[in-house]
């Protein structure tokens, strides 16, 4: 498979979401003058002798401190081991790839005044398969997400570990072995590399993805459901949505109504239904997940954005003729858009989860859907479904418990230099544990959805949700008595995270 273009500043999301799931990636060559000419402006402003932040300067609250040109190469190392003072689990090897493939993309615009063998070093790091080894906490979202971006340039300067082929290996040894030297650090290179926010916005572009394809799983187990519990497709009508005007709402709708199309399950109760009204969780189904695709779509712009841009600081302004380069302070770094991205997103996997286990539980509940007790052909002596809807309930309340905004909750920190801060990478961070969370909830409706439909046999649903169950059939049958829940659980989950459940289908998407 030919490797992924990609351009500098014009990165679409699909192609990030391409290089979270591992595939190979190459830069455009079109940016390296860019980076060579930052470069160039960064030597002839050290030559200037004038104080400039992080080049000759110290940091944060050391600001005033002025660097003597000798040891200009050991501020910017010094920055990167002092800084590498993150705690906890290590990232995950997509999130962190991911990290390093925004970081190149953010340096090769040629606003950094990084050098062309750091800009080599990082594509030699992703093309050879070594993934940095980065404690997932301590950053605050502000002045970037330093700690861990420092300990992801400490392991091109060989310290630290990178996981090799599933391996921890130490830095030095991995870098060697790919026939790759430390890099060396010039003049403003370690703080280019240590500010930004590329590990909020590797989470967050993952949480994003993960959210995508959970908001589509969850279409097809609400449509199943609906038909499990024989209710009707006709809130799904049109007429109905085009009369509010959300555009998520509208293609939700449809997508529903599409997904039950030629259902001889929903024939069946077209005539003679005394019911007049399904519940919320079957008939608000476009309301409530309409408002979940156009939240993620104004996240996944936000996102898109932050991706293709440059937050350094300070950013390099070079001038082709050597006479009025700049450095410029600001505040890019800042990752508020991230932070408030991210809880929009853990609202969206909040609520798609919640919708998901009040279906589980209307169809356990023969009160409200007609079937049996708990989806077993003989309640009592068997419990059916009763706990697994326990444990979509459980998830339910961890997303909700997480899905307080991070973006509301700044510390001043560096003595009050940095008197606000976003919390970008905690709102970021929570979001994939948010994601497996809700994954299982689908997961687990979609063994009730297939089980309630399995009592309408010999009538079958929508020939596209007869291949969803003729899959999940595949691993895991009817439940006529009680058996072990957990396997059958996990193949649904695999289902769900494998995308399976959505193959193939019509349905909306945010990306």
């Amino acid at each position: 498979m030919d490797a992924l273009m990609l351009t500098p500043g014009r990165v679409t999301l699909s192609q990030w979401r391409a290089v979270y799931t591992g595939s190979a990636f190459a830069l455009n060559d079109t940016c390296r003058a860019g980076v060579a000419a930052s470069a160039d402006a960064i030597g002839r402003i050290v030559a200037r002798g004038e104080p400039v932040y992080g080049i000759n300067t110290g940091f944060g609250k050391l600001a005033s401190v002025r660097i003597d040109a000798a040891n200009l190469g050991v501020l910017q190392r010094n920055i990167v081991l002092s800084h590498a003072a993150g705690v906890g689990a290590p990232m995950p090897v997509p999130v962190v790839r991911l990290m390093l493939a925004l970081k190149l993309m953010s340096l090769a615009q040629g606003a950094s005044g990084v050098a062309p063998a750091t800009i080599a070093l990082l594509e030699a790091v992703l093309d050879r398969g070594l993934t940095p080894v980065v404690p997932c906490q301590g950053s605050v979202g502000a002045s970037g997400d330093l700690a861990p971006l420092a300990h992801m340039t400490a392991t091109l300067l060989g310290v630290g570990a990178f996981i090799v082929n599933g391996e921890r290996v130490e830095a030095s040894q991995a870098l060697a072995q790919a026939g790759l030297a430390p890099l060396q650090l010039g003049p403003k290179e370690g703080l280019a590399l240590l500010n930004g926010t590329q590990f909020s916005t590797a989470y967050a572009l993952a949480g994003l993805f993960e959210a995508d394809l959970l908001f589509r799983s969850a279409l097809v187990t609400g449509a199943l459901s609906t038909d499990a519990a024989r209710g009707s497709d006709t809130p799904f009508d049109p007429r109905i949505h085009a009369l509010r005007g959300h555009r998520g709402q509208i293609e939700t709708a449809r997508a529903l109504l599409l997904l039950m199309e030629g259902s001889a399950i929903r024939a069946s109760h077209l005539v003679g239904d005394a019911r007049v009204q399904d519940p919320y969780c079957l008939r608000c189904q476009p309301q409530v997940m309409g408002a979940v695709l156009d939240l993620l779509r104004q996240a996944a712009m936000t996102l898109s954005i932050e991706a293709n841009g440059v937050s350094d600081n300070p950013l390099i302004f070079a001038d082709p003729t050597g006479g009025a380069d700049e450095a410029l302070s600001g505040g890019n770094f800042h990752a508020e858009p991230v932070a408030f991205a991210a809880d929009m997103i853990a609202l969206a996997l909040c609520e798609i989860g919640s919708l998901s286990e009040r279906r589980i539980a209307m169809l356990v509940d023969p009160a409200l859907s007609g079937l049996p007790a708990f989806l077993t052909p003989r309640p009592g002596l068997n419990s059916g479904f009763m706990i697994p809807q326990v444990t979509a309930a459980a998830l339910v309340a961890e997303n909700r418990q997480r899905a307080h905004p991070a973006s509301v909750d700044s510390i001043p920190t560096s003595a009050n230099q940095e008197d606000h801060v976003s919390m970008a990478a905690g709102a970021a961070r929570r979001l994939p544990e948010m994601a497996a969370n809700t994954a299982a909830i689908i997961g687990i409706e979609l063994l009730a959805a297939a089980q309630g439909c399995d009592f309408a046999q010999p009538l079958t649903s929508s020939p596209s949700l007869e291949c969803v169950r003729a899959l999940l059939r595949q691993h895991v049958p009817t439940l006529d008595e009680d058996r072990h829940m957990h396997p059958d659980i996990e193949h649904a989950i695999t289902l769900v995270r494998g995308g399976v459940v959505v193959a193939g289908l019509d349905l909306p998407s945010a990306i």
